[in-house]
């Protein structure tokens, strides 16, 4: 296969050796049973965290050749497990699946040397999953097979300590689990190796009964993939499975099977035309067994991604000076077949059976913190004047530059998702010639003469337009009156006393004349991408200026002091600024509401808490 990545990862290398006496250093060679009474709970150190976006699944394919009567060896999963155990916290990892096969022979003596090595991770309370391949039963009867060895050992009885388990069929051989992960539920199906009807129409009665929960299938059979070509096919009875039990079920956005190998994967549409992601992954065929391959299915909300990984713990913890050449290529896989990530915008594909519910508006008087001396919202038609909310009296007044279209300022039903007023105002502006419409206090407003001595927080939310025009040093937020007004000789009073801007390459600008400096002190901000919103907040507690954008502090803040904001008691402008008192273009994009509080506030205290 093509190689997408060469060689081995910095952070796989970095990490040789990181397992310790918990995996063999050589084939062949077992590893250390702990000693009595120790748990891998407390060399694993701290748990998953189930809030946070970015979790990890780990999928182990078939290990039957590590358990095959009296051949094979079982260090190579016992160093997978406490792998899994000891980074559970870093990669947070949230559950683990085994995709069958897990002996050769179905033989009760096989099963009695696997039983201890799962129990690596029982100890650990670290939640699994286990079904049953063609290896570990009678592959020629379905689910109605009655009693065997591997149910002695991976049946029901097994798993009712876990808290992620639900229920399996009264055969035994199918099984659920619901795991919180992201900071929303999942459900795991592990499906026999031949279902029953009966067996589908259970699984769709679990479907059925946890409506709103993504759900990740879990078989032995189901997709194949031919050397030289990792598009996945379906197998006959994979497409039994499709019809009987994923076709129809929207909430089954990914399939995950092992039995044949190679790798391979295909994207498939359902009956409600949404992708499903089937995977086919499987290593006994490769050195040692598959030597303990686990593959890491490292999902991020945040990103709408599952990064995916491949790579054997055992040949990862040798020491590289004993290391054979077979188990140097097993280290980690990194051609584009089991190195991949698979885009998935989570809330869309979601949607249709647990849809995101939409943030409901927040009356304005709910956001008067003590500290607000102006919050104007854009949440009505455009007119005249434009209330301030404070209680203080700084209203807007609607002003226009000379030769402006009509509809230089529109209403819109647009609004950042975290907005609590659900609308704004579309400002068209533009510059050569310049035009648009913008607002303005009134001459006699507080406002006008608010120094900010004790610091202040001035937070907007903004999209810029996407049209193509050049709209660089358009203003967002300015102050009449230029730092010579101010009193302010600096490099160049000409400047207004407080301009919040973006410059040619749409970077944020706070560029102001503190009370204690006599010239301009700027923040900058990053590159803004026009036609998204956002939320921007400017904080400065009485010391030190940051700025933010989404909540996440910006990197160009300075570290030398600056205390309030000068003035020349001139009035404030919302969608222009100026030059030596003159303004030159209006803004041009939507402005959702804006709040100037006279102290500092932390992210958790912004209007999008």
């Amino acid at each position: 296969m093509d190689q997408q990545y060469d060689g081995t990862s910095r952070r796989r290398i970095l990490q040789a050796g990181a397992l310790g006496a918990g995996a063999a250093l050589i084939p062949g060679v077992a590893a250390a049973e702990p000693s009595v009474g120790a748990t891998d709970s407390a060399a694993g150190g701290r748990g998953a965290d189930p809030d946070n976006p970015r979790f990890t699944l780990a999928v182990v394919p078939d290990t039957q050749y590590l358990f095959d009567l009296d051949r094979g060896d079982a260090a190579p999963l016992t160093a997978s497990f406490r792998y899994l155990v000891e980074h559970r916290a870093a990669e947070n990892v949230v559950f683990t699946a085994h995709l069958g096969d897990v002996v050769e022979n179905a033989q009760a003596s096989e099963f009695a040397q696997a039983d201890p090595v799962f129990g690596v991770l029982d100890r650990a309370r670290l939640p699994y999953s286990v079904l049953a391949g063609n290896h570990d039963i009678d592959a020629s009867k379905d689910d109605q097979r009655g009693d065997s060895p591997y149910l002695h050992v991976f049946g029901p009885r097994r798993f009712r300590r876990m808290s992620t388990y639900g229920g399996s069929t009264p055969d035994g051989y199918n099984s659920y689990h619901v795991f919180r992960a992201g900071g929303r539920q999942w459900l795991l199906l592990a499906m026999d190796w031949r279902p029953s009807d009966a067996g589908f129409a259970w699984a769709r009665r679990v479907i059925a009964d946890h409506p709103r929960l993504p759900v990740i299938l879990t078989t032995h059979d189901m997709v194949y993939a031919d050397a030289g070509d990792p598009v996945a096919k379906f197998s006959a009875h994979g497409n039994r499975v499709w019809d009987q039990l994923v076709k129809d079920n929207d909430q089954i956005f990914l399939t995950l099977n092992g039995h044949y190998w190679p790798s391979g994967r295909v994207v498939r549409q359902n009956a409600a035309g949404h992708d499903v992601h089937l995977h086919i992954t499987n290593y006994q065929d490769r050195y040692y067994g598959g030597s303990g391959m686990i593959r890491l299915y490292h999902f991020d909300l945040a990103r709408n991604v599952i990064d995916v990984e491949t790579l054997s713990p055992w040949v990862l913890a040798q020491d590289p000076a004993r290391r054979s050449l077979l188990a140097e290529d097993e280290i980690e896989l990194t051609d584009d077949t089991n190195r991949f990530s698979v885009p998935i915008d989570f809330a869309e594909r979601f949607a249709g059976f647990a849809p995101v519910p939409v943030r409901p508006a927040r009356p304005a008087s709910k956001l008067v913190i003590p500290g607000t001396v102006a919050y104007w919202r854009f949440d009505g038609p455009v007119q005249s004047r434009v209330t301030d909310h404070s209680g203080r009296g700084n209203h807007l007044t609607t002003a226009y530059l000379p030769g402006s279209p009509a509809g230089s300022l529109r209403a819109s039903d647009e609004h950042h998702p975290e907005q609590p007023g659900h609308a704004s105002w579309l400002f068209a502006g533009g510059k050569k010639p310049a035009r648009g419409g913008y607002l303005a206090t009134a001459a006699d407003a507080p406002l006008n003469r608010q120094t900010f001595r004790g610091g202040y927080t001035i937070e907007a939310f903004v999209k810029l337009l996407d049209d193509g025009a050049d709209h660089s040093w358009m203003g967002l937020l300015s102050r009449m009156g230029t730092g010579t007004d101010a009193g302010k000789t600096g490099s160049d009073p000409s400047e207004p006393v407080v301009n919040l801007a973006f410059s040619g390459g749409r970077q944020v600008q706070w560029a102001v004349y503190p009370l204690d400096r006599n010239d301009t002190f700027t923040n900058w901000g990053h590159e803004q991408v026009a036609g998204t919103w956002f939320h921007l907040a400017v904080v400065n507690d009485g010391r030190h200026t940051t700025l933010y954008v989404d909540s996440s502090p910006l990197l160009r803040n300075p570290s030398t002091r600056s205390n309030g904001l000068a003035t020349a008691n001139l009035p404030w402008l919302l969608g222009a600024n100026h030059y030596d008192n003159t303004i030159e273009q209006a803004f041009a994009g939507h402005i959702g509401e804006l709040r100037i509080v006279e102290r500092a506030l932390q992210p958790r205290e912004f209007l999008t808490a």
